[in-house]
């Protein structure tokens, strides 16, 4: 299945002129979740958030970026589509990513598919989805920088994911993490201020 991103449900802030953030969201919410973070993220930046193109199994709500049955059951292939419709829709120039969860773990599947699109990429409680794509030599060659955040009682990303992203990430990008004692699924102010301060230095 071809997925497309819905440009109609996209949100924007911030000068057009200034390079572009592009916020992704986790399961079960929508495009407005991490854009009412933008007031606490660097003005040097425009953002838009976008709407994940697929809805969940009711009764949950909002939308996801691919299915998940059980946390245990996360497709690689899955998790290609839903980068592949995330670079169908971004501009040519190159960007920054900033996904939370399901949001993350698209937005490193998509710097590994073409790392020359980003400028950098920010993984939130998100992970590495596995499996070999085109752009992983490259990055092992010219690594994008990424910040990796994640609460040390998040249940929610398998041990496993979480073991591989560990693995994987160092030799595939110039990274940055903070492992936050006592958050779970979430992002904390502590987490927001991380972030902040890792944009500014991409700014």
């Amino acid at each position: 299945m071809t997925l497309s991103l819905d440009d109609a449900a996209v949100l924007r802030s911030g000068d057009p002129s200034l390079p572009l953030v592009v916020l992704l969201h986790g399961y079960g919410s929508d495009e407005r979740d991490l854009f009412a973070l933008r007031s606490r993220l660097p003005e040097q930046f425009s953002y838009a958030a976008v709407r994940a193109p697929l809805t969940p199994p009711f009764p949950q709500g909002g939308w996801s970026w691919y299915p998940i049955e059980g946390l245990a059951s996360r497709d690689p292939a899955a998790v290609t589509a839903a980068a592949e419709a995330l670079l169908a829709w971004l501009p040519e120039e190159a960007v920054g990513l900033v996904g939370f969860s399901q949001g993350g773990a698209v937005s490193l599947q998509a710097m590994r598919l073409a790392p020359e699109r980003f400028d950098f990429v920010v993984n939130l409680s998100g992970y590495w989805a596995g499996g070999s794509l085109p752009g992983d030599a490259a990055l092992a060659e010219a690594p994008v920088p990424v910040f990796w955040g994640r609460g040390a009682d998040d249940a929610v990303v398998p041990a496993e994911a979480v073991t591989l992203t560990t693995l994987e990430l160092p030799p595939h990008s110039a990274l940055a993490g903070r492992v936050y004692p006592g958050l779970g699924h979430a992002v904390s102010d502590e987490e927001l201020a991380d972030l902040a301060a890792f944009l500014r230095r991409q700014a």
